[in-house]
């Protein structure tokens, strides 16, 4: 499934990032790598997702959540 299709409260592995060059590199200079959990705080119409990301909150647009491949996961945190 899509990041974009995420459901609020759940957690989610990134396994695939499929994003412009320049994009894709920032993401992962912040943290999303391949394997990162990712937790949906908040749904915010078509695709549009405030995340927890290593005990960060991102937003991410629908251009952004529509080409990041996640599965269901556990989170990490305790």
């Amino acid at each position: 499934m899509f990041l974009k299709d995420a459901q609020k409260g759940q957690t989610y592995v990134v396994e695939e990032i499929h994003l412009p060059g320049e994009l894709e590199r920032r993401l992962e200079a912040l943290g999303m790598t391949i394997g990162t959990s990712v937790s949906v705080l908040e749904k915010k119409g078509k695709g549009i997702l405030i995340i927890k990301l290593r005990g960060t909150r991102f937003a991410l647009g629908y251009n952004i959540t529509r080409n990041i491949k996640v599965r269901e996961g556990v989170s990490d945190e305790q």
